[in-house]
């Protein structure tokens, strides 16, 4: 499902330089479930943005589902993490403006999907929440907004869901409710990837994958 082959990322202009990943190989295979984890500057971020399409390798090579990543435009790199990668932040990302069901529509209309709230309101009953559709986040739980965020990462079917510390701003019961939800999902089928700092959380995947100064441990 994702390999990544020689990956190095480096930031700055020449004679100033950072490298923040110096060659990563790394096979996540389709429907598992692992942990990143890493200390600050250990260079957990930088993978876990490209492994997310947020950003390009500065060498190497990079597969999503077979395909090499490498190359693309910017805009096939978003029509390609629209369709492959669903995205859980610890800040949740929700817009203030908009109630759940708004939210969870908004991948949908970037990729003009001729149903968004229908499916919306399917991918929020998922994470039992239909009883929320339209509350604004404001109106929500801590655990509630990340299930709508898990709810936003669903709703376009992708085959990888990417959550970078999920249980950050929750507490240790609300934290493990999300933690559970994962498993679910894992055992529904889809890949799960956890970057987070937090033992408690990395032990809950099959595997852990260990960052440290910009190489594999």
């Amino acid at each position: 499902m994702i390999e990544l082959r020689g990956i190095k990322k480096t930031y700055g202009l020449k004679g100033a330089q950072v490298e923040a990943l110096k060659g990563i190989g790394l096979s996540i295979p389709q429907g598992s479930y692992a942990a990143i984890m890493g200390k600050s500057g250990s260079g957990k971020t930088t993978l876990m943005n490209i492994i997310g399409l947020l950003d390009v390798p500065t060498e190497g090579e990079y597969l999503i589902g077979g395909k090499p990543a490498g190359g693309l435009s910017e805009d096939e790199l978003a029509a390609l993490r629209n369709r492959s990668i669903g995205f859980v932040f610890q800040s949740f990302n929700l817009l203030a403006r908009y109630t759940a069901l708004e939210n969870v529509c908004l991948p949908l209309y970037y990729r003009r999907d001729a149903h968004p709230q229908k499916k919306a309101a399917l991918a929020l009953e998922r994470v039992e929440l239909g009883h929320r559709l339209n509350h604004f986040p404001n109106q929500l739980s801590g655990g509630e907004s990340q299930r709508v965020a898990i709810a936003r990462a669903l709703v376009t079917e992708p085959s990888v869901i990417l959550a970078d510390e999920p249980t950050g701003n929750l507490d240790s019961v609300t934290g493990g409710q999300i933690m559970s939800l994962f498993r679910e999902l894992n055992r529904a089928g889809k890949t799960i990837i956890v970057v987070t700092h937090d033992m408690e959380i990395a032990r809950l995947a099959d595997r852990i994958i260990r960052i440290r100064d910009g190489l594999l441990e």
